[in-house]
């Protein structure tokens, strides 16, 4: 009997998030704290950066998260349980309309799953053995959007196997899903905010989170639950009273002359 590691298609799938986190996460690390780092070091919401071992312990637990992702999505999807998921596998089942907007439906649940799990694991109870890890990372670099103590990354895998038992998902909506997941994750621990000046006054911005409403959050380990929007910490008052203070502050800085 071939074991799960010895599975080729588990191989595939590893790879896959793997480089996933990888290339997004390198192409930021070295354009922001390599090729820039002296023209743009203004610009970065923590002044200091972080030092080599920082970076070497974010890889690490995040290629442990690599793997756990692969397990999970290896079991929901390729074990006879799949049976009891929704997986369809013709584009035209529901057709391309389905398809996009089962996309933006999937962040809108992540989102709610991502808020209520995250504050969870902020409980005095929780906090050591699920979330402390992730939290190490106090000035945050790209390398720790993946950066998760395996328990804490079982969680977070976890809206993968709630997605395919509540609604049809097509292997590459899940797959985009992933992949803007990915994204979002490594621009919200960039250490510096890409979005402009007077943003968060915005009707758009006033939803949409931040680099700089969730590098708030690895300072002060305290409120800015959210992941892609900001309604659950906004509705639940759980958002920094700071945070369009230094959003602000952070885009107003000026090159130092020199």
């Amino acid at each position: 009997m071939v074991s799960i590691f010895e599975d080729g298609r588990f191989v595939v799938l590893f790879l896959i998030i793997l480089l996933r986190y990888l290339i997004l996460a390198a192409v930021a690390y070295l354009v922001f704290y390599h090729f820039k780092k002296h023209v743009w070091h203004y610009k970065k919401i923590q002044l200091r950066f972080p030092q080599g071992r920082d970076y070497f312990r974010e890889i690490l637990y995040s290629f442990i998260t690599a793997i756990i992702f692969a397990l999970v999505g290896y079991l929901i999807f390729m074990t006879p349980f799949r049976s009891y998921t929704k997986l369809y596998t013709q584009l035209d089942e529901y057709g391309m309309i389905y398809f996009f907007f089962s996309v933006l439906l999937m962040l809108v649940i992540h989102d709610t799953y991502f808020y209520w799990t995250h504050r969870a694991m902020h409980h005095p109870r929780l906090f050591a053995i699920f979330h402390r890890v992730h939290h190490l990372s106090t000035n945050p670099s790209p390398w720790a959007a993946f950066a998760f103590h395996p328990l804490e990354a079982v969680v977070e895998a976890g809206i993968i196997l709630v997605l395919a038992l509540i609604m049809p998902v097509h292997a590459y909506s899940i797959a985009l899903f992933l992949l803007i997941m990915m994204f979002y994750n490594v621009y919200g621990h960039l250490g510096y905010e890409l979005y402009p000046r007077g943003f968060t006054n915005t009707w758009v911005g006033k939803w949409l989170n931040t680099s700089v409403n969730h590098n708030q959050h690895h300072q002060s380990f305290k409120g800015n639950y959210g992941l892609y929007f900001l309604w659950w910490d906004r509705w639940m008052g759980t958002i920094r009273p700071d945070y369009d203070q230094t959003f602000e502050e952070v885009k107003m800085r000026k090159q130092p002359l020199h």
